[in-house]
């Protein structure tokens, strides 16, 4: 799956993995490698994360049912509890640097493609 922000008309995710179910919403990044440059992992119905017993930061995008930008968090550090983001429907995980990188900010329009 892919992520593009049409705002900016940059790309965030090239190759996204869905986590679209309980187990792999609960597994999430945990003993995964490092993400590189275009990956990402797509958390679908989520509305908080956290980086408990991850090995690397990310960068969060909270997004809503409209796959409107809510909330951004640029290197998230493990062992933190992020937000509860009431309106999320999607919680976007990526490298750190692809926020800034890309200018993402609140209210951005993003669009999904698979």
């Amino acid at each position: 799956m892919r992520v593009f922000n049409q705002t900016r008309d940059l790309p965030l995710i090239m190759q996204g993995r869905l986590a679209n179910t309980f187990w792999s919403r609960l597994r999430g990044l945990l003993r995964a490698a490092p993400l590189k440059k275009g990956e990402g992992l797509i958390l679908v119905g989520e509305k908080s994360i956290h980086t408990l017993f991850m090995k690397f930061p990310i960068d969060v995008i909270y997004v809503d049912k409209n796959q409107k930008v809510l909330r951004v968090d640029g290197n998230m550090v493990p062992y933190r509890i992020g937000p509860f983001v009431a309106q999320a429907a999607y919680v976007l995980e990526m490298p750190v640097g692809t926020i800034a990188e890309t200018a993402t900010k609140t209210g951005d329009q993003l669009r999904f493609d698979e």
